[in-house]
């Protein structure tokens, strides 16, 4: 009895379910009413599929209510639905005399778009599947009526909705049109924002080309993500279909983390954490491999399962994590204090200024009534702060590397002219030992030889009394002149006499022995403040044939009878005058002196030193060294 029962009350049922799915007239859409564009929300009929129980064969089972009383007809699809499917059931009359179409536009956004027409028999057969632009094409025969069913797989993101609206074919351009226009300007700046991108991966491409530095890899990584994720933003924001769909379902969560894992390991690089800041390298290191494996895990979920709550909070977790990295960031680089991190915080830091902001606008379903009030806008913003303070920095950083390198380059230039100069020094003390132990040996070995055989002319001079041989004459004359050019050679070539006031003394020591005896009386002037400078053994040595050559002169040819040698120090260094009051020179009978005075000349120019000779109450020569050039 209870069997017998139930099946009439589902045959009942039944009968039910089918006179519910008759469309009275009156739920028809008349095409001809349709000018440009209608919103059909009171006409349309609604399924979700909650639990995946309808397909095509049943769906006339299905229980679908008016859309008008679909309580998220003015909201973004709630998460829990999104991963349904939607049927949607529109009736359409052509009362014309001739054939009519429309097009259907259900919402937005769909990965995959399905519509069926009625048969005669209640039933729905195939007509389309569109995952292009997102529109239905219904047509219909002059007095013809249809019935059509839509099914809709959403796109598996937070901004999917369904607003049904019919439009006639030749309005569809300006149907897009003034859907753009909403977003306009917001596309503009994206525009130019991508346009920035796309110089700033040229730029990078240059000086990778330039430096070879794998940071440059890294940060065009990041460059290159975040140019497609604008340029994207700014071609598809106002789109439909299927390509807009899978871009604002996947594609561009996965630029905005493989962008940011490129500008991890970019840092990294960059500020060479691993030897200057190792906590943040380790924190870096593993953020980097953390994101990579989470976008692995969302591209899994996304592609292989219907689970859109996780997909939902792995989303957040990895923007969460990009967050708290850059804050961590931003604390690190003001405590370190160091000018390069503080440019790449500033970067970050007003980075998730802007984010925050444009998270808030999406949190709170903000309106974009202007730019100021667009999400995308706010994130653009963003984007030019982080690459604006990458440039600071790249540009403190180059300038700190010339710095560096030009530093580097006059420590090596500097680090060989020491080892030239030490060298050199290493040279001249060998050449220094070898003229001492030469002047040492001359003084011990010839000097002696030559004192010996002094003793013996003189010796043998004594023991002949008054008897004159002129050969031993000869040879005592020639072992005392050959006795003191010997000692004017060691003396000259000893470093230990390497100085000025060695030098004069010597002079004056040789000047006085030398006119002694001679009836000429020599006068010497010396300044008080005599000045400590090293005079080489070469300077030494012409200086004084020049003067030993100016007195054997004065001697032989002036008649002189008073010599005046004066030493003065002049502004630009020190000048020796030979004065004697004889009769002068004459310039024209310079034969006399033979080649002595070119001689003398030639000396002094081989050792930078001014030489004059004038006629002055008697012979004045001059001699004239700047101090600096000694």
């Amino acid at each position: 009895m209870i069997k017998k029962y139930s099946f009439i009350l589902f045959l009942l049922l039944l009968q039910y379910a089918v006179i519910g799915q008759t469309l009275p007239d009156s739920s028809y859409v008349v095409m001809a009413s349709v000018n440009d564009s209608s919103l059909v929300l009171n006409k349309t009929m609604l399924f979700f599929d909650s639990n995946d129980v309808a397909n095509i064969r049943n769906i006339n089972q299905q229980l679908f209510v008016p859309f008008s009383k679909y309580p998220y007809n003015k909201k973004h699809i709630p998460p829990h639905l999104v991963p349904e499917t939607v049927y949607l059931k529109i009736a359409l009359q052509n009362n014309s005399s001739k054939s009519d179409t429309l097009l259907f536009f259900p919402g937005s956004m769909f990965d995959k778009l399905v519509f069926y027409e009625q048969k005669a028999d209640s039933a729905f057969v195939f007509v389309k599947e569109e995952t292009g632009p997102g529109l239905c094409t219904f047509s219909l025969q002059p007095s013809e009526k249809k019935v059509f069913l839509v099914q809709l797989n959403f796109g598996r993101h937070a901004y999917n909705y369904l607003k049904p609206i019919m439009i006639r074919p030749s309005y569809l351009p300006t149907f897009k049109s003034v859907y753009r226009s909403q977003v306009e300007s917001i596309r503009s700046v994206g525009f130019l924002l991508s346009g920035i991108l796309l110089l700033m991966i040229i730029f990078v491409i240059v000086n990778y080309t330039q430096t070879f530095k794998k940071e440059f890899l890294f940060y065009l990584g990041y460059a290159v993500s975040m140019f497609l994720l604008v340029l994207f933003y700014a071609i598809l924001g106002t789109s439909w279909g299927g390509f807009a769909s899978f871009f604002n379902g996947y594609l561009d969560l996965f630029l905005l983390i493989l962008g940011n894992v490129f500008y991890l390991a970019f840092i990294r690089q960059f500020l060479n954490t691993r030897r200057n800041y190792k906590l943040l390298h380790r924190v870096f290191f593993i953020s980097e491999w953390f994101l990579m494996f989470a976008i692995a895990l969302f591209t899994f979920i996304h592609y292989f399962t219907e689970w859109y709550w996780a997909e939902i909070v792995l989303e957040y977790l990895m923007k969460l994590i990009v967050l708290g990295i850059g804050i961590l960031f931003i604390i690190i680089a003001f405590k370190q204090k160091q000018r390069l991190t503080i440019y790449l915080a500033l970067g970050s830091a007003f980075a998730i200024f802007f984010s925050l902001i444009s998270l808030y606008i999406i949190a709170f379903n903000i309106p974009a009534k202007s730019i100021f009030s667009t999400a995308l806008f706010y994130h653009d913003i963003a984007l030019v702060f982080a690459l604006s303070f990458f440039l600071f920095g790249l540009t403190y950083k180059n300038r700190r590397e010339l710095v560096e390198r030009t530093q580097e380059q006059e420590a090596l230039k500097l680090d060989v002219q020491k080892k030239v100069l030490e060298n050199q020094i290493a040279i001249i003390k060998a050449q220094q030992e070898e003229r001492n132990r030469i002047s040492a040996d001359m003084h011990d070995d010839l000097g002696a030889g030559m004192t010996t055989i002094r003793l013996y002319s003189e010796l043998a001079k004594t023991r002949l009394g008054d008897t004159k041989i002129p050969e031993i004459e000869k040879i005592s004359s020639s072992a005392n002149e050959l006795l003191n050019k010997m000692n004017a050679i060691i003396w000259s070539m000893s470093s230990s006499n390497d100085s000025l006031g060695n030098m004069v003394a010597y002079i004056r020591s040789y000047s006085l022995e030398y006119f002694e005896n001679t009836g000429v009386t020599c006068k010497i002037h010396l300044p008080e403040d005599l000045p400590n400078i090293v005079v080489n053994g070469e300077i030494r040595r012409n200086v004084f044939l020049v003067v030993k050559e100016s007195l054997n002169n004065i001697l032989k040819h002036a008649r002189a009878t008073e010599v005046t040698i004066t030493l003065e120090r002049v502004p630009d260094g020190l000048k020796l005058f030979i004065h004697d009051n004889g009769t002068g020179i004459d310039f024209e009978k310079l034969r006399q002196f033979g080649n002595g005075l070119k001689n003398m000349k030639k000396r002094m120019e081989d050792v930078n030193i001014n030489f004059s000779i004038e006629n002055n109450n008697g012979t004045l020569i001059t001699l004239h060294r700047v101090v600096n050039s000694f």
